[in-house]
C-alpha cells in the first residue's frame, strides 16, 4: 500500500512539488491560518471530484477556491460589487470567504451547482506559496473525512485520511484554530453565512450595519449543514459556563473547559482545557485538538462549556452546537468555577 507522504513545508522543494501534484490533478494537505485544507485544481473537475470521493462528502456542499491574487478573480467571478471590495481590502489576505457570481469557467462540482462561488485569500505564507507556485486556483474544503472534528495540524490529516492522500505539507499548527467567516453580498442583504475569526462587527464597521447572520437554511456554503464539525462520542452543551453536568451513574464522561476550574472534579476521566484565563482566541486555537483528544478517549459522553457568544465566540458555539447536533443543548447545574460568574 502507498504511504502518504508528510514532507515539511519550510523546503521549498516540498511546495514545488505540491504544486506539481495539484497541477497533474492530485490532492495535496496544506495548512492555512483557519484549518487543514485539502486543495486540487479548482479549474479541473476530475481533480476536485477527488475531494469529494476522498472526504465522503455530498456533492451538494459546495467548496471554497483559494487565491493568492485579486487578479486571479477575473477568472472565476462575473462581478465585484463595492462591499465586496471592501471587505477584501479590508480582510485579505485573511480568514474571510466572500461568495461571489461565478464565471463558467468554474466547474459545477466546485459550486454544488449553484451560480455563486466562494473565495478566499488565505493569509498563511505555505497556503500563498502553494498557490502561486501552482499557478492555479485551489478548492480546499478542511482535510478530514467530512463531518468530523477540523484538522488543525499536520498529524489530524495523516490520522484521518492517510494513504489517500497524495501529499501533506506539514506546516505546525494552525494558528486560529476555526474556518472562515463565510460572508455573502449576493442577495437583498448582506450575510455572514458562518462565523468565524472575522466577527460580525468587524465586518460592520467595514460595510454598514445591515450585515446579519444567516436566516436560510438552505446549504449556499461550507459549513451550513445542522451537524458537522462533530466527535464520534455524543456531546452535551451545559446551560452555562461552570454549570454541574449530570453524570449519570457508570457514564465515563469528559469535560471541555472554556477556562480553567477551580477544583478537580473526579466524575470526569479526562478534562480538556481551552485556556486557563479564558481568553476567546486560545480557546478557537485548542477546540478542535481538544476535541479529537477528548473524542479518542472511547468515552460515553463529552460535557462542553459554553462562551458569551459575543466576538470569537460566535463562531466556537458554531462549532460546538454542529457537533452536538442531534444531542440535547442544555444541562444546568452549580459552578465547577469559583464563582460561576464567567
Amino acid at each position: 500500500m502507498r504511504q502518504t507522504q508528510v514532507l515539511p513545508a519550510s523546503d521549498p522543494k516540498s511546495i514545488r512539488l505540491a504544486a506539481e501534484i495539484i497541477r497533474g490533478g492530485g490532492l495535496v494537505a496544506f495548512p492555512t491560518e483557519t484549518v487543514y485544507g485539502l486543495g486540487a485544481n479548482a479549474l479541473n473537475p476530475d481533480a476536485v471530484a477527488r475531494i469529494f470521493e476522498v472526504k465522503q462528502r455530498p456533492s451538494f456542499d459546495p467548496l471554497i477556491v483559494h487565491i493568492a491574487t485579486r487578479a486571479s478573480l477575473d477568472l472565476l467571478v462575473q462581478a465585484i460589487s463595492l462591499g465586496d471590495h471592501r471587505l477584501m481590502d479590508a480582510f485579505w489576505p485573511g480568514p474571510l470567504t466572500v461568495v461571489l457570481p461565478k464565471r463558467e469557467s468554474v466547474p459545477d462540482i466546485v459550486t454544488a451547482g449553484l451560480s455563486t462561488v466562494a473565495i478566499r485569500m488565505p493569509a498563511h505564507p505555505v497556503a500563498q506559496a502553494l498557490i502561486r507556485e501552482a499557478g492555479v486556483p485551489i478548492a480546499a474544503p478542511s482535510a478530514n473525512p467530512f463531518g468530523y472534528v477540523s484538522p488543525t495540524c499536520a498529524q489530524h490529516v495523516f490520522d484521518g485520511l492517510g494513504d489517500r492522500v497524495d501529499l501533506i505539507l506539514d506546516g505546525g499548527p494552525c494558528p486560529i484554530g476555526v474556518e472562515s467567516t463565510i460572508v455573502s453580498m449576493i442577495g437583498t442583504w448582506p450575510e455572514v453565512l458562518r462565523p468565524g475569526s472575522v466577527t460580525l462587527a468587524e465586518i460592520r464597521e467595514v460595510i454598514g450595519p445591515a450585515v446579519r447572520a444567516a436566516a436560510s437554511q438552505t446549504v449556499i456554503a461550507p459549513g451550513q449543514l445542522p451537524r458537522h464539525y462533530a466527535t464520534r462520542t455524543p456531546v452535551t452543551i451545559l446551560a452555562a459556563q461552570g454549570a454541574r453536568p449530570a453524570v449519570q451513574g457508570q457514564e465515563r464522561a469528559g469535560l471541555l473547559a472554556m477556562s480553567a476550574l477551580s477544583h478537580i472534579d473526579d466524575r470526569f476521566c479526562a478534562v480538556e482545557v481551552l485556556s486557563s484565563s479564558g481568553d476567546l482566541r486560545e480557546a478557537a486555537r485548542n477546540l478542535f485538538a481538544a476535541l479529537r483528544r477528548l473524542d479518542a478517549l472511547g468515552l460515553n459522553r463529552l460535557y462542553a462549556e459554553p462562551c458569551d457568544e459575543q466576538g470569537l465566540g460566535l463562531a466556537i458555539m458554531d462549532r460546538l452546537r454542529r457537533c452536538a447536533s442531534p444531542n440535547q443543548l442544555k444541562v444546568s447545574e452549580p459552578s465547577l468555577h469559583g464563582n460561576g460568574s464567567r
